[in-house]
């Protein structure tokens, strides 16, 4: 079983420089058809209401009525984005979300510039609780000097999985960054998402497989958080700004030597058909 855990689809191309198929370019089908081509099983496919796309919540629960069983929606709610980041009464739009949507995970992007600190607070630990009381997983897309704070949460609700974006985004060779996300390996319920190598490397941007990353992130974040608590994820189409789908597969499935083959199985996606399939609330 292989699970993408971080794509999107989009009924607008979102992002600079403009594209001449904006219209098609992010859609769910071009996803549906690349899971389908490289043996991709499901998608935990996460919302972003970005540029262009303010109803994409909607628009992926539509995707996911019509092919059931391939996609998991992951919810964009009070993302750095939106008019309600941190607003008062995050709790309560998540709970709207989850009634309205068939979720199995929301995400929450956060501003650079944060300390981190709303995460601890009254506001952000309700958001968090009502996600645990909900059986949801929670998205995090956050820096890492951010960790040290969602850490607070994860002690205080160590039955809410917390699954982070790309590698943590520490980059290669700050060894600073690099340690404030490997001590969220201390947390059992925090994972890290294989996904974005691009975004760490100090290699060109077009320079597949991003080796730097490989060694100087991905290795010490296996060696910290260990084969069960990575979850492989390939960014798509965000990643065709750097490389295609199946490259996204390999930079991990055939680049990452040092891990064992049954290891690379739960990352490419045992780890997230368990964690979806478990009864947290049970």
């Amino acid at each position: 079983m292989i699970i993408d855990s971080h794509c999107h689809a989009w009924e607008r191309w979102p992002y600079e420089p403009p594209v001449p198929d904006f219209h098609g370019k992010g859609r769910f089908e071009q996803l549906l058809h690349e899971m389908d081509v490289n043996g991709v099983d499901q998608a935990f496919l996460v919302c972003a209401g970005v540029e262009h796309n303010p109803h994409n919540n909607d628009y992926i629960a539509r995707m996911t009525s019509l092919y059931p069983g391939r996609i998991l929606q992951v919810a964009d709610v009070d993302c750095s984005f939106s008019d309600t980041y941190h607003m008062p009464g995050a709790a309560g739009r998540l709970r709207a979300a989850a009634e309205r949507w068939p979720l199995a995970a929301f995400t929450h992007y956060v501003k650079t510039e944060d300390d981190g600190s709303w995460f601890y607070s009254a506001e952000g630990l309700a958001f968090f609780e009502a996600a645990a009381s909900l059986g949801l997983i929670a998205s995090i897309a956050c820096s890492p000097h951010q960790h040290a704070a969602l850490q607070q949460v994860a002690e205080r609700l160590p039955q809410l999985p917390i699954l982070v974006h790309h590698l943590g985004h520490p980059g290669v060779g700050n060894a600073e960054r690099l340690a404030q996300v490997l001590a969220s390996a201390r947390f059992p319920n925090i994972g890290i998402k294989v996904s974005g190598f691009y975004y760490s490397t100090k290699q060109p941007s077009w320079d597949f497989p991003f080796a730097d990353s490989i060694q100087q992130v991905v290795r010490p974040l296996y060696d910290a958080f260990g084969p069960r608590r990575l979850y492989w994820g390939s960014d798509y189409p965000v990643c065709l700004r750097n490389m295609t789908y199946p490259q996204a597969i390999e930079c991990f499935r055939s680049h990452c030597d040092f891990i064992p083959t049954a290891d690379k199985a739960l990352i490419l996606g045992e780890n997230l058909h368990r964690l979806v399939t478990s009864d947290r609330n049970g």
